[in-house]
């Protein structure tokens, strides 16, 4: 499957969701940057695992315990290989994104935070990139600051030295925006973090997904993605930790696998990484995300987002050409996420138009919330493609969008 042409109907193949029909049509999916679909092979990876080697991990003395630490294990070997850590130690299986983050700000940021200390995020966060910060700041002390949008879509960088201070320590941002696509400088900003003595976290949900993430290149201290966002199982995700830091981080949460021992006084904690792995893991999902992981590798990573960005473009043009309809955001750098609104007609309705066509895409704020204010609007509608898609699936969303605008 790795070549430099895809073969996009043989693909489709191993995505049944995609041959269902709703309202006479067959299904066009494009919520993408929400969820992905699954293919065949990573549903029958998680089967089989039931089928063959359903058992707790790490603790058993048998075989079948010992085939499903192995299958566990590997997938942890495929996260690190698959964002170029040569350290299995710094993956860290979580359920998502969100819960990385979380992880880092109740074991990192309630532990190394005060008052007089600054985290920087932007105002391009998703919500789970922005809460956790503000509760943080809370409890600590800490100011939270963010760097702000500009109309294009992109972060204001022309005066770096307003927002990155001795202040700084902890700079968290988004790498590709889940609004507008944008992918940020991420290069240049965690340049300016280290001039500053901050450490960087990425929010890497929307962009580990499409282009190739390297984590020893970039030198980010945490990265955190989601499998359900990869075409892997919802329930996990991974965060990316320097082992040097994680090492000397406090645990998340307390329970089983995470002791070294306990009494009933106190307790000492497991090596990394399972100091953050309490109680019974994620285990098929983990092993599924590793089959996703295998998928994209097979596809090839250059592959998919030369493909994605042939769509990408194709859309903005044909979109670009419906009367009364605005895109927003114009990043020269951005993935295959195309926010919009549509003169006189809500984005709900819109939405429920479409899906009437069996067009799923997303309506809302997006859980960014912040980027709605500054667009003045309170919703959006979202069209975000991968892989499994098609230049006949966006024409067919023009036309729909165009009896949607004579509907209303």
């Amino acid at each position: 499957m790795s070549n430099h042409t895809l073969d996009i109907p043989r693909i489709r193949k191993d995505f049944p969701i995609l041959e269902q029909e709703f309202g006479g049509n067959p299904l066009v999916y494009l919520d993408n940057a929400a969820t992905t679909q699954r293919p065949e092979p990573v549903l029958e990876t998680i089967i089989d695992f039931y089928h063959t080697a359903n058992a707790n991990v790490h603790r058993g003395i048998y075989a079948l315990s010992e085939e499903a630490t192995q299958r566990y294990e590997t997938a942890r070997h495929k996260a690190a290989e698959f964002i170029h850590t040569p350290d299995p130690r710094s993956i860290i299986f979580t359920k998502g994104t969100t819960d990385s983050i979380n992880l880092v700000a109740y074991a990192w940021g309630r532990y190394h935070l005060g008052p007089g200390d600054e985290i920087l995020i932007t105002e391009m966060e998703h919500h789970s990139n922005i809460v956790p910060w503000q509760l943080v700041a809370r409890d600590t002390g800490a100011a939270l600051r963010y760097i702000p949008l500009k109309d294009d879509g992109t972060l204001d960088l022309s005066d770096p030295g307003r927002y990155f201070t001795p202040k700084t320590k902890l700079v968290c941002v988004i790498h590709q925006s889940n609004v507008f696509g944008t992918v940020n400088p991420v290069e240049t900003i965690i340049n300016y973090a280290r001039q500053v003595g901050a450490l960087v976290l990425l929010d890497g949900a929307q962009s580990v997904p499409h282009v190739d993430v390297n984590v020893q290149k970039l030198d980010c201290d945490f990265l955190a993605f989601s499998g359900h966002k990869m075409l892997g199982p919802t329930g996990v995700g991974v965060l990316y930790g320097k082992p040097e830091l994680l090492e000397a981080m406090e645990p998340y949460q307390g329970g089983g696998e995470m002791i070294s021992t306990v009494t009933m006084k106190s307790s000492t904690w497991n090596t990394i990484p399972y100091k953050f792995e309490a109680g019974t893991p994620n285990i098929a999902q983990a092993i599924g995300l590793g089959a996703a992981m295998d998928y994209i590798n097979a596809i090839g990573k250059d592959n998919l987002h030369r493909y994605e960005q042939t769509l990408l473009t194709y859309a903005l043009e044909k979109l670009g050409n419906v009367d009364g309809l605005v895109i927003h955001g114009s990043a020269p750098d951005r993935g295959p996420v195309v926010s919009f609104s549509v003169d006189r007609v809500h984005p709900h309705d819109l939405a429920q138009f479409l899906d009437q066509d069996g067009i799923a895409i997303r309506a809302g704020h997006h859980c960014a919330q912040p980027i709605m204010h500054y667009l003045k609007v309170s919703a959006t509608t979202r069209a975000s493609f991968y892989v499994y898609n098609t230049t006949e699936e966006i024409d067919f969303l023009c036309e729909s969008i165009e009896k949607a605008r004579k509907f209303f």
